[in-house]
């Protein structure tokens, strides 16, 4: 995986790590898919956080009031993580739970408009997938549901203009990418009885290879040739009576 330079500021040393992998959320909430690249966008990974499920008044559901959303598995084409690839009319997004059939999204854009979409402090107009996909979240989760994507081409979400200006997002928490190092998810395991996997915390890059908590103080990361900003600590959130666990967010 690809070498990873960091600092701590201006007059620090250098901080050397590794890539160890590249995590996507295609929905909000679901499993999420390991990768070996990934291409970059201004809103983070290509197809991370595109689609949101969200009852019939149009708010988000996450794992938080739905649990069930992670046993729901994503599969999307190799080729989609290609850089300039465009799906066609046969390329789909796989999605399969638990006593449920298969259920196929195209990856093209649907014309249909579902309006009043919110997630958190957000809201707006999405992309609604259709009644097949509805259906099929309707009967998983027990309750009137839609799926929705976001729909790039009309609307903005904007990261806090506290910590970051003119960034954006699309249903992700707070910023285009989440960094965690293995070292600091063994540190934790240390402290508890049941080891837990990265996939708790879901990061979208981790990295091994430094000290236990050193990406807490990392404000400038070199990955390649692309540079980002790691703006402030995210707090974890208590999804399945998990530990919090700070992890970096980066632009």
């Amino acid at each position: 995986m690809e070498n990873i330079s960091s600092s701590r500021g201006a007059a620090a040393a250098a901080a050397a790590a590794k890539i160890s992998s590249i995590f996507i959320y295609p929905i909000k909430s679901c499993r999420g898919i390991s990768v070996p690249l990934a291409p970059l966008t201004p809103t983070g990974f290509r197809w991370d956080r595109h689609w949101l499920v969200v009852n019939q008044k149009g708010r988000a559901y996450t794992q938080r009031v739905e649990p069930k959303l992670a046993l729901v598995e994503v599969e999307l084409p190799n080729e989609a993580f290609s850089e300039g690839w465009e799906p066609t009319k046969n390329s789909y997004m796989v999605i399969k739970a638990p006593g449920m059939d298969t259920l196929k999204v195209s990856l093209s854009k649907p014309p249909q408009i579902a309006d009043g979409v919110s997630v958190w402090e957000w809201s707006g107009s999405a992309l609604d997938e259709g009644d097949e996909a509805s259906k099929w979240f309707t009967n998983y989760l027990g309750k009137p549901s839609r799926l929705v994507r976001f729909n790039a081409a009309a609307e903005t979400r904007p990261v806090d203009p506290v910590y970051a200006r003119g960034h954006n997002i699309m249903f992700s928490d707070q910023y285009p990418f989440l960094l965690a190092s293995q070292e600091s998810l063994d540190e934790l395991n240390k402290l508890l009885k049941e080891p837990v996997p990265i996939n708790r915390f879901r990061p979208n890059i981790l990295v091994n290879g430094c000290e236990p908590f050193a990406e807490d103080l990392w404000t400038e990361i070199k990955i390649g040739q692309f540079s980002f900003q790691g703006v402030k600590l995210c707090c974890r959130c208590k999804v399945r009576k998990l530990s919090i666990l700070h992890f970096r967010p980066i632009l």
